[in-house]
């Protein structure tokens, strides 16, 4: 008999990619391991990524997280990168600790990652010290982006801000334009790619590809959400197709 789990998404109201991406990523991870997922969302207002609504956004999680730990979900991820590393260095772990205290008062105690800590600490299992980054943001959003991974202890090296400020515009993006605005980085001296500093911006149809252009493994927000939810879950973080670091080589 295999095991059923819960995967819960708190999700800014104008994404679409994060509830299509993560599904993907484990239902494609069904063929290979017999868990078997069902998903959940609870949503947050957001249209313009921008400061202002990204932290009366990030207000609303609190809420988000009571919603779907009434429906006893097994992990939930909290699928806005910008939102959390907009708010300042480090809120990652405030806003894990936080929302995860809001499941088990409400008597459905379950671990919460952030797209944001997630993507720290993927990079940090796979020992990467130099990246590059590309984020959709406009260029003070993607800057505080930058800041955020670099006082976490790596060096940006080179990124590349595509400045779309409507966030259904972000899931609009063609992910088959990311392998040429990764050639135009100086990606020859990282260690990892950060292919989508986002969770609304699609990349994984293209994140194989990627890989053979470069020979760099390659990381998305959604990718380390992934791995970060199947660790939570104490699965193995293998995934076929997803990149390096769910190819089971960590």
């Amino acid at each position: 008999m295999s095991k059923s789990f819960r995967i819960g998404q708190i999700v800014p109201s104008s994404n679409t990619t994060m509830e299509t991406e993560i599904p993907a990523m484990l239902l494609a991870r069904q063929t290979i391991r017999p868990e078997r997922f069902t998903f959940h969302s609870s949503r947050m207002r957001m249209k313009k990524v921008v400061k202002e609504e990204l932290a009366a956004m990030d207000a609303e999680s609190d809420r988000c997280a009571v919603e779907l730990s009434d429906a006893r979900v097994d992990v939930l991820g909290y699928a806005c990168l910008v939102a959390i590393m907009a708010m300042g260095r480090g809120y990652h772990r405030v806003s894990q600790a936080r929302l995860t205290k809001h499941t088990a008062e409400n008597g459905g105690a379950a671990p919460v990652i952030t797209s944001a800590g997630a993507l720290v600490d993927a990079l940090k299992v796979m020992k990467a010290k130099r990246v590059v980054v590309v984020a959709p943001y406009m260029k003070p959003l993607t800057e505080l982006v930058v800041d955020y991974i670099q006082n976490e202890g790596f060096e940006v090296i080179d990124y590349r801000a595509l400045e779309i400020p409507d966030n259904l515009d972000v899931a609009r993006h063609d992910p088959r334009n990311l392998p040429e605005i990764v050639k135009s980085l100086k990606y020859q001296d990282a260690d990892v790619i950060v292919l989508s500093a986002c969770v609304q911006m699609p990349s994984l149809p293209v994140v194989p590809k990627v890989e053979a252009l470069t020979g760099k493994p390659v990381l998305t927000a959604a990718i380390a959400t992934t791995y970060a939810m199947l660790r939570e879950l104490d699965l193995e973080p293998v995934v076929p197709g997803a990149g390096a670091l769910l190819s089971g080589a960590y």
